[in-house]
């Protein structure tokens, strides 16, 4: 008894000591980049303010613009590939003109949409805080709101404007007068702010429904049209459309388009994409109080994370119908003009993220705005993560993949579990050994077999590899049959011992040293599938950063953003928070391994190609959501995959599995992704607007 608690006691030391050790490389590694970022930013400093450095700025800036210019035709696939990209860019011109003013009804459309019948007329009462605004905005708001094609609106208006804007009040009641009692004004004694001017508005609201609308903006003449319509047909309790910003008065001068996805939680954490033009049911709203003047500035996140919560169908309007004006002091022409908002919207998200039960988060904005936050969640526990790479020779690939993931991984609870599969050459056999720790052809010879299909060899001792210690964490599983990218990694599956499967491709890089958090903190979430990373090719430009339903020209699937460069901020931001997305690539894509089992893994149907969508999708069908972060960051090569070899049968075998999964996810597919607008090209990976040729 007494030697049995010896020996446990010094298992227990032996235990604490490696961790030390471990703990001891990780901060002297910290400490080293530290010291290297400490004198790579004095030596910035240096050249900075150096004269030189100064006086040739004009030669920079035109030696940057030609270099753009260079990677914009490389990426472009040459000259050619420029005309045809100016060529598109032009009807893409011309078709933006469609969203302004061409969008209204013409007067039969008009008439059309006021005589409509709904079996649900329901009332829509319009919230508009008003404060010193300008006269013409203040007039062009309120007939935009009077042109409404549907009738059954009413408008209320609370006004806390000073003595020097008393006109403000001389034009809403002239409206009012001549609105057959549909506009409703009150004079507030004393300005209350944006969340307590409208609180005021609604107030005086006797709608079955509730809309908000800023002062100096406009509003498409057949929004609440197609929103009462919604309301019907799809029993909408919380409604929103697209927006653009416009200049000089005049909406066709339009400067940011913004086509935004259906309901997509994880976006809304990040970003308030919903913004304009929130319609909801007022029974979803909690109480009399619409905005918490604690959230002034940033109001309307807080109460659409409020309202979303509650609501129990969220329809998107794909039409661009809300014109937000951009003008000194709007926080259209920037949040500069309130900086007080992104305190306000932080506390609004981490209320928001408390109420779901997240804890100890950080929510930290990121380059493409003050506003669009990157948020860090806590990691329940240390759960193991078996990370499975399918590999046939190709030891030089194999060699950088598995070195980056040793070298580079501040996660320490993790197997990696490579999946062979006929590989010939005497030198991946070699690596295996070194991996393992002892001959692999000998272990081979004797490993433990799982019916006909393959065997399993744990490597037996720690084995040094790049001047850090493997200790155990590789192991090979041998697959017998001709490639199957889903039969393999399903192979892999059964004998990983993680709680979490990280499937990763055998020519992929790790960048970012904390990749496996980054991706377990989505994948440990209860409401999520799959969480996949940011991957480059090896010149930093884009090879995937979330996957489109319907994209490309088999209109299977496609990459967003594809071939864009590294630091591109992406559309609206995208590549600059995570946000949920149909599909990942199984190239680095981490699940649960229960989720994984519970829909039957990959399906082997796909043998290389859209395994991968397919298996998201299932994911999808179960009410789950799945996430792409661009904090986790690695090269993919892909030149080197098992599925893009060269040849007539490589096209063919694409043509069959495309086919099948048209087959498979037809209506998926033609109801279009719910994460990409349907406004957009199909054709193009960029964002860019769909055009007539379409």
């Amino acid at each position: 008894m007494v030697q049995s608690m010896r020996e446990q006691e010094t298992d227990y030391r032996e235990a604490y000591e490696r961790e030390h050790l471990k703990c001891a490389d990780l901060a002297a590694r910290i400490a080293d980049l530290e010291a290297q970022n400490e004198e790579l930013s004095w030596k910035l400093g240096r050249i900075k303010n150096n004269p030189l450095w100064k006086l040739s700025k004009p030669f920079r800036n035109l030696l940057h613009w030609v270099i753009r210019q260079r990677d914009r035709l490389k990426n472009c696939g040459g000259v050619r590939g420029v005309i045809h990209k100016l060529g598109y860019k032009g009807r893409e011109r011309e078709a933006m003109k469609l969203h302004g003013t061409a969008s209204f009804p013409d007067e039969s459309r008009a008439a059309a949409e006021r005589e409509a019948v709904f079996p649900r007329m329901v009332k829509i009462s319009i919230l508009v805080p008003l404060w010193n605004n300008q006269r013409e905005f203040q007039i062009q708001m309120l007939d935009s709101v009077m042109k409404q094609t549907y009738r059954n609106w009413e408008l209320c208006l609370a006004d806390g404007s000073d003595r020097e804007h008393a006109y403000i009040g001389d034009i809403c009641r002239e409206y009012a007068a001549r609105s057959q009692g549909r506009i409703v004004y009150k004079k507030l004694e004393e300005n209350l702010g944006i969340a307590g001017n409208t609180n005021e508005c609604l107030k005086l609201a006797t709608g079955e429904y509730i809309g908000l609308f800023d002062q100096d903006d406009i509003l498409h003449p057949s929004v609440l049209y197609e929103y009462v319509k919604a309301i019907n047909e799809q029993k909408a309790d919380y409604l929103y459309c697209d927006e653009t910003t416009f200049k000089s008065g005049d909406i066709n001068k339009m400067l940011t388009m913004h086509f935004k996805p259906d309901y997509a939680p994880d976006n809304l954490r990040a970003n308030n994409y919903i913004c304009h033009f929130s319609v909801f049911a007022r029974e979803i709203l909690e109480g009399d109080e619409l905005f918490r003047p604690k959230f002034d500035g940033s109001q309307d996140h807080d109460m659409i994370l409020r309202l979303t919560d509650n609501a129990k169908k969220i329809v998107h309007i794909p039409r661009l119908m809300y014109y937000w004006r951009s003008h000194s002091g709007s926080t259209a022409s920037g949040i500069e003009a309130k900086p007080y908002a992104i305190q306000a919207a932080r506390g609004a998200v981490s209320e928001h993220l408390r109420k779901h039960g997240f804890d100890h988060f950080q929510i930290i904005s990121t380059r493409a705005f003050e506003t669009i936050f990157r948020i860090r969640y806590e990691i329940i526990g240390s759960p193991k993560i078996t990370v499975l790479i399918p590999n046939k020779d190709h030891r030089e690939d194999l060699e950088r993949c598995v070195g980056s993931i040793l070298e580079k991984s501040t996660y320490d609870n993790y197997e990696i579990l490579i999946v062979e599969n006929n590989s010939s050459t005497g030198e991946i056999r070699e690596y295996y050994s070194q991996l393992l720790g002892y001959s692999y052809e000998e272990g081979a010879a004797s490993g433990v077999t799982s019916g006909c299909d393959g065997g399993i060899l744990y490597s037996k001792d720690s084995q040094a590899y790049g001047g850090r210690a493997a200790e155990g964490r590789v192991a090979v599983v041998t697959f017998r049959g001709d490639f199957n990218y889903s039969a393999v990694n399903n192979l892999g599956a059964s004998y990983a011992r993680g709680e979490y499967l990280l499937l990763l491709n055998n020519d992929t890089e790790v960048i970012t040293v904390n990749w496996m958090e980054e991706l377990l903190m989505y994948a440990q979430r209860e409401d999520v599938g799959a969480a996949g990373a940011k991957l480059y090719y090896g010149d930093k430009t884009i090879q995937h950063a979330g996957v489109v339903i319907g994209l490309g020209a088999h209109r299977t699937a496609g990459h967003s953003h594809y071939k864009q460069h590294r630091q591109n901020l992406g559309y609206m931001g995208r590549l600059c928070y995570a946000q949920n997305v149909s599909a990942v690539t199984g190239a680095c894509l981490m699940v649960k391994k229960s989720l994984y089992e519970a829909v039957g893994g990959l399906d082997e149907g796909f043998a290389v190609s859209l395994n991968d969508v397919d298996f998201c999708l299932k994911l999808r069908e179960r009410g789950l959501l799945n996430v792409f972060t661009p904090f986790a960051e690695l090269f993919h090569y892909e030149s080197v995959s098992r599925g893009l070899d060269d040849g007539g049968e490589r096209a063919a075998r694409y043509d069959r599995e495309s086919e099948r999964f048209r087959e498979k996810w037809r209506e998926v597919i033609e109801r279009g992704d719910p994460y990409y607008n349907p406004n957009f090209s199909l054709d193009r990976s960029d964002f860019s607007l769909k055009v007539q040729a379409e």
